[in-house]
């Protein structure tokens, strides 16, 4: 009885200490400073040094149409996923002037910007003291894009340059002592022409009051921040939005490799990917649905050609979609059924594995993969930093890699499974000539990620279970 006693309670023991462990990794903690960009201007960290992995979920409506309780259920699901920052629209895009919140409560006051309403905005206070007890960040956008550029949206326009810059001096105000707020201009359009001085004024107007937080640029899909504002002293990184559209690597060639290219230097990476349960192309009986295999090859297209860190996204999610609501896009579930999709349970073996090598000096790699031949939607990407480098295999091809390319002399590999978080020890080898890898399955669905760490570098094996 005595021996049943003690291996409950140390059964206990080891159960708490692995979800503490979990919990605590998941977690932002805010004593470590303001974010800022890094040195290199390729990533961000704290004001302490320590480094930032930028890991989003795309909530557009969640101030709009959730509840207290609601939002809690959603932030805490988010949380314990190891997401750390939560994108969501202060003036939302369904129709967000004229339909009121869970509270009742419209934003504007006749629709002015100039006349905020005080009950819906103490709502928005709320969420973000709530998002910051759970140690995330809240990427805040002011207003979605129709309310400047109407085009598809539902509107009405009621931003000019001069309302723009003192809206934003309000909001800026408001938002500028919270630790959690990284801020997004934008909200799915272009930003040129008669848009240009509108978004530069509700930037200015921001940082005019508020120089405690970052801010970058929601594009519409396909195009980066940098389009128009790559020179502006107030675009702190880039974005770009690769969109909803193709299951290929063209997106990456087109805007994130691009943008790493530029000078001067900002980070950037994809703040808006291909949504889980979306539409291919809007296209469902023709292209089928984007799927977890979809959502994972983003984040890791994204990350190994340059990304600093990855939004993921949900068709139903974004639109907190629910049977009292019309859904929009092809939206078949309600949000609260799509909180577990496996895509999103996939994007905490994403930030583990970042976060278990030095992340502020990875590099894009492709010099390392030498395969002759590879399909844009087989396309093996490859990123090396201080003593290590990742190589992502989408669809379980061999690999070939040039040792010769590493600097150093003698490694030690790993497979990394992205669906399970789990790495298996290959083999101890000398970085001389090529060497070929055959994934342990193939096929679509079947992605893999080749870890060459430094043999005298002392790192763990990646993730968080180890084979």
């Amino acid at each position: 009885m005595k021996i049943l006693l003690i291996f409950i309670v140390f059964t206990i023991c080891l159960k708490t200490t692995a979800q503490e462990t979990q919990w605590q990794g998941s977690s932002v903690n805010f004593e470590n400073g303001k974010l800022k960009v890094s040195s290199n201007h390729r990533f961000l960290e704290f004001e302490n040094g320590k480094p930032f992995f930028y890991l989003g979920d795309t909530a557009w409506e969640l101030f709009h149409r959730l509840d207290k309780m609601e939002t809690e259920k959603y932030l805490e699901n988010r949380r314990q996923k190891g997401f750390t920052v939560i994108q969501a629209v202060a003036l939302a895009e369904l129709d967000g002037l004229n339909v009121p919140n869970k509270e009742g409560e419209k934003p504007l006051i006749g629709n002015d910007p100039a006349k905020p309403n005080e009950k819906y905005f103490k709502h928005l206070d709320w969420v973000i003291k709530k998002a910051e007890e759970k140690g995330l960040f809240i990427g805040l956008l002011p207003t979605w894009g129709d309310k400047v550029d109407k085009q598809w949206g539902v509107g009405p326009i009621i931003f000019n340059k001069e309302n723009a810059f003192k809206y934003g001096q309000w909001i800026g105000m408001r938002y500028k002592d919270s630790p959690n707020i990284i801020w997004i201009n934008g909200g799915d359009r272009q930003g040129g022409g008669s848009n240009l001085e509108v978004w530069n004024a509700l930037a200015q107007g921001i940082k005019s009051i508020d120089e405690n937080h970052l801010m970058t640029f929601h594009p519409m899909g396909g195009n980066s921040s940098s389009k128009w504002f790559q020179n502006q002293d107030w675009l702190d990184f880039n974005m770009i939005q690769t969109g909803h559209s193709e299951r290929s690597y063209a997106a990456y060639i087109k805007l994130l490799i691009p943008d790493y290219q530029l000078t001067p230097t900002k980070p950037t990476f994809d703040g808006e990917p291909r949504y889980e349960n979306h539409p291919v192309n809007w296209q469902p009986e023709i292209m089928g649905w984007f799927d977890d295999a979809d959502v994972r090859q983003a984040a890791y297209w994204n990350l190994f050609s340059g990304g600093f860190g990855h939004t993921y996204g949900c068709n139903d999610i974004w639109q907190m979609n629910s049977p009292e609501r019309q859904s929009i896009g092809f939206a078949r579930h309600t949000w609260y059924d799509d909180l577990n999709l496996p895509g999103a349970a996939d994007m905490i073996h994403v930030r583990r594995l970042m976060e278990s090598r030095p992340m502020t000096e990875r590099i894009p790699f492709q010099e390392l993969v030498g395969n002759k031949y590879m399909t844009e939607t087989d396309y093996i990407v490859a990123t090396k930093g201080k003593n290590y480098a990742f190589v992502y295999i989408p669809t379980g091809w061999g690999v070939s890699i040039n040792l010769d390319k590493l600097d150093w002399k003698e490694s030690v590999s790993y497979w990394y499974n992205p669906r399970t978080g789990e790495s298996n020890k290959l083999k101890e080898l000398k970085n001389a000539g090529y060497q070929q890898f055959d994934t342990p399955t193939h096929g679509r669905g079947n992605d893999w990620i080749l870890v060459i760490d430094d043999k005298n570098a002392g790192f763990s094996a990646p993730g968080y279970i180890q084979k």
